[in-house]
């Protein structure tokens, strides 16, 4: 296939156009030119996405057999997209997210639960809600926590500032959220396995891990993966809204339970995860964080410590 990226030089996109190119197909990358390809001789189109006429001068006679739009957040970024390959492409991948849905009493989340209209990801359900009504062959991937090296999220890394320096480790609540992480390796092969799968069309896959984890049992897997006794580390519990930290982020994770079922995506893409959390976050950390010197580098603790002084 010859196959359209939006994006595709950071975090998912690489991995993407990596495993797209190792399966044989040609891999088109559009995105502003500000970094090379991540694999030598991909073609990349600059552009700007947001200029709709731009992307149609740019786009309208290239020739594609499927297109992932990775990095579309508001339905205004997508319908111009949409329109240009409507009645042109085999498969119109979508990158959403498991932040639509609407908090709920029963968990885990499945496909087809309430979306939340209130929520800052509601331009990914109205996207999707305009693809399911524009007569593409169109495929929805909603990703809970994406971790790994090249994250540019401070998800795992925040664990880790904290951990290697032998600080305290503050959690929001009493430490027994449930959340739930996927490796960005994991969530590019679900995406790559859409493709020619005819019972993807016109349907939503939650992808993350398959398992479900407490945000105290996050923070000692993190200091496993670090090589550290998880045992060793000093859990720290506090009530976040006996705080005001304007627009300084405490946690990096929503205080909530948050965690999706991947059997769908599981049982009709003939994919399943190949990392546990342990051996991911241990990828993220070697390399990732150690590679990139980051344990040398400054840290802006100023949150923790005005937890821990009230605490």
């Amino acid at each position: 296939m010859r196959i359209l990226i939006m994006g595709g030089t950071r975090f998912i996109g690489v991995y993407l156009t990596k495993i797209l190119v190792e399966q044989g197909h040609e891999v088109v990358l559009f995105n502003r030119g500000n970094k090379p390809a991540p694999v030598e001789g991909v073609k990349q189109i600059k552009g700007d996405r947001t200029d709709a006429s731009g992307l149609k001068e740019k786009l309208s006679q290239e020739k594609f057999d499927a297109v992932f739009d990775n990095n579309g957040r508001e339905l205004g970024d997508t319908q111009p997209l949409a329109e240009i390959f409507k009645d042109r492409v085999q498969h119109f991948v979508y990158m959403s997210s498991a932040g639509v849905y609407l908090k709920s009493d029963q968990l885990p989340h499945i496909e087809g639960d309430p979306v939340d209209p209130k929520s800052r990801h509601k331009g990914k359900h109205e996207t999707e809600a305009y693809l399911a009504q524009s007569g593409l062959p169109w495929t929805s991937i909603r990703p809970t926590y994406i971790y790994g090296p090249q994250n540019y999220n401070d998800l795992e890394a925040w664990f880790f500032d904290r951990i290697i320096r032998n600080r305290p480790v503050p959690i929001p609540g009493n430490g027994m959220h449930i959340t739930q992480f996927g490796h960005c390796q994991d969530l590019a092969m679900a995406m790559a396995a859409v493709l020619g799968n005819e019972a993807a069309v016109g349907q939503i896959y939650n992808v993350s891990g398959d398992r479900f984890i407490t945000f105290d049992g996050l923070a000692r897997a993190c200091a496993e993966a670090t090589g550290q006794s998880a045992d060793a580390i000093k859990l720290v519990h506090y009530d976040p809204k006996q705080f005001d930290f304007g627009k300084r982020k405490a946690f990096p994770l929503r205080v909530q339970h948050f965690f999706a079922s991947v059997n769908k995506a599981m049982n009709e893409l003939n994919w399943k995860p190949q990392y546990d959390l342990i051996s991911g976050l241990q990828d993220s950390f070697q390399n990732d964080y150690q590679a990139s010197g980051r344990e040398q580098s400054e840290v802006d603790f100023s949150t923790d410590d005005e937890i821990l002084k009230a605490v």
